[in-house]
């Protein structure tokens, strides 16, 4: 994981994911939908997780042909980790040789993961936020968290940056690396409304354990961007009702499963293809519009592509291979 971090700077890992979602643009490539795996026990065709644990795993597959590239990632995502010290997101990716099924890496994917999370978020914002956006407002400390934020304020250089999470230990642990990383303040909330109200960008990546409406639609000021992920939603119902534009990272993907941060917006039809404003490859290939006006106020969900993960991936392997970093494999 430590290899990934210092191989991958942030311009790369922008560059890498804007190419995958421009590749996409209005004619989507291939990215099956994640197939969400409950933990641990198998009963005939579905998995039930014990009781105890808290987590489940997430399974995202796909192929760029342009790179000769598919792949396969499994993360897992266990909420108590923090007990024992580990994060709560652990992931492996596998690259293939879609030609021969030949296996070509296995790569720690637990960094990598955290990184194109927040290049997506950062993405969607280059495209949706207002440009002037100076204040930015986010829920959440787990590994995604961190690149979420260094990368938005890379984009926009904040004047303010609030954080919250669940635990206090946790979001001054993340405030304090961030100050430490980016070189400025970050003011540690005690609640939601104090990190989120008049916010020029949210980002809601919190970790609840079942849906709850957290985030109150009254909070957001107008021409804000609203970067809702997190796996339970967290949202109010009518979070979508002020906004101008909703966009996703794959309608196939955000339509399907039980999860997702506007799961009770697409099941009770407050979102649908008439509604929903496009997909992020559609603007960032320049088949539709992004942000138009300073008074837009805007959302973006994303919930994962595989092709970002095989995209970043492929980045890291090449790189790897330049520097004489990694291990070879004798396969067959």
């Amino acid at each position: 994981m430590r290899q990934a971090s210092a191989l991958l700077t942030p311009r790369a890992i922008r560059r890498a994911n804007a190419s995958r979602f421009s590749a996409c643009g209005p004619t989507p490539g291939r990215r099956p939908t994640i197939a969400t795996l409950a933990t641990l026990r198998c009963c005939d065709d579905h998995w039930n997780p014990p009781p105890a644990f808290e987590g489940h795993f997430n399974v995202l597959r796909g192929y760029i042909g342009p790179l000769n590239l598919a792949g396969v990632k499994v993360v897992g995502d266990y909420v108590p980790n923090y007990l024992q010290n580990l994060p709560s997101e652990m992931a492996l990716l596998n690259l293939f040789d879609p030609r021969t099924g030949m296996p070509v890496a296995v790569i720690d994917a637990t960094a990598l993961t955290s990184m194109r999370t927040g290049a997506v978020t950062a993405l969607g914002a280059r495209h949706l936020a207002d440009p002037a956006s100076k204040v930015l407002g986010h829920i959440g400390a787990r590994g995604t968290a961190y690149w979420n934020v260094r990368l938005l304020n890379r984009l926009f250089d904040f004047t303010e940056i609030r954080v919250h999470s669940r635990r206090p230990e946790s979001r001054a642990a993340f405030a304090e690396q961030l100050e430490q990383d980016l070189g400025k303040p970050v003011t540690v909330t005690a609640d939601w409304e104090s990190c989120v109200r008049d916010a020029d960008i949210v980002v809601e990546a919190s970790r609840l354990t079942a849906p709850a409406p957290m985030l109150k639609t009254s909070w957001i000021k107008t021409g804000a961007l609203v970067v809702p992920y997190g796996t339970m939603s967290a949202v109010e119902l009518s979070l979508t009702d002020p906004m101008d534009k909703v966009v996703v990272d794959d309608w196939g993907q955000c339509k399907s499963g039980k999860l997702g941060a506007l799961r009770p917006h697409v099941d009770s039809g407050a979102l649908t293809e008439d509604t929903l404003h496009g997909e992020l490859g559609e603007i960032v290939a320049g088949a539709k519009p992004g942000r138009e006006s300073p008074t837009e106020t805007n959302l973006f969900w994303h919930r994962g592509l595989s092709l970002s993960d095989i995209a970043l991936g492929h980045t890291l392997l090449e790189k790897g291979k330049r520097l004489g970093i990694g291990q070879q494999l004798r396969f067959a």
